[in-house]
């Protein structure tokens, strides 16, 4: 293997590497859809209307994100209270686009607006090795994905099935359902994780008792301030 997969990439022409970004994102953009569709399904059936699960998506583009901010509302923590779930949740997007600022091009303005590229499956599969990223594939996959997650949003918003149909489909659980896979994905990752996951649920557990489920969210994020502290320091199970 290359000691250093960056090295050559200039070689290839940016139509290329943007091609292979599609590539990457039409795998990720079919999952977004659907996830997509019962976002805008259920933002519909939680009163959202029509047109406002449909700006959120267009604007945020961020799943995890918008899940809670339905969550924390549907839970009765209020507007603040729901904004301020998603921002925490978006806060991972801030060391993101640190590492891949250097690899971005332009003023300030087009590297904030290629700074928007900036999702979760693109970065990673954008990722070369030694802090460099290739911004063509990166935009390449966020361009399949942002479409397919609109255009699930709304199919979702239009087709909005009865609550009735979205409880026999399951899809009731769907936003339970996302947070544990994110979750499992970090429980596997690192000590502190999983000692940050158990604080969490013990400080939602007590204050669901006390305040609404949306407040109760909020109050169970303190337990990433543990991540505050540095890395794991129990090292990697192995695989």
């Amino acid at each position: 293997m290359d000691a250093n997969p960056s090295a050559d990439i200039d070689d290839v022409s940016p139509r290329l590497r943007f091609l292979a970004g599609v590539k990457v994102g039409v795998g990720l953009a079919s999952a977004a859809f659907v996830l997509a569709v019962t976002f805008g399904a259920l933002a519909r059936a939680e009163g959202w209307g029509v047109l406002a699960p449909i700006v959120c998506s267009l604007v945020v583009f961020s799943g995890s994100a918008q899940f809670a901010l339905a969550a924390a509302l549907a839970g009765g923590g209020g507007i603040p209270t729901a904004i301020m779930a998603a921002a925490l949740i978006n806060g991972r997007f801030i060391p993101m686009g640190v590492a891949v600022a250097g690899d971005l091009r332009g003023g300030r303005f087009r590297r904030a607006l290629e700074g928007q590229t900036v999702v979760d499956g693109s970065w990673a599969s954008a990722h070369l090795g030694d802090g460099r990223f290739d911004r063509w594939k990166l935009f390449g996959a966020t361009a399949v994905q942002w479409p397919a997650w609109v255009a699930g949003t709304a199919l979702g918003v239009l087709v909005a099935p009865p609550e009735k149909l979205v409880e026999a489909l399951g899809l009731d659980l769907v936003f339970p359902a996302f947070f544990l896979l994110l979750l499992i994905d970090e429980l596997r990752r690192s000590r502190m994780a999983r000692v940050a996951a158990g604080l969490g649920a013990s400080i939602a557990a007590g204050l669901v008792f006390v305040v609404p489920a949306g407040l109760a969210l909020v109050g169970a994020s303190v337990a990433a301030l543990l991540g505050l502290r540095g890395g794991d320091s129990g090292g990697g199970e192995a695989s």
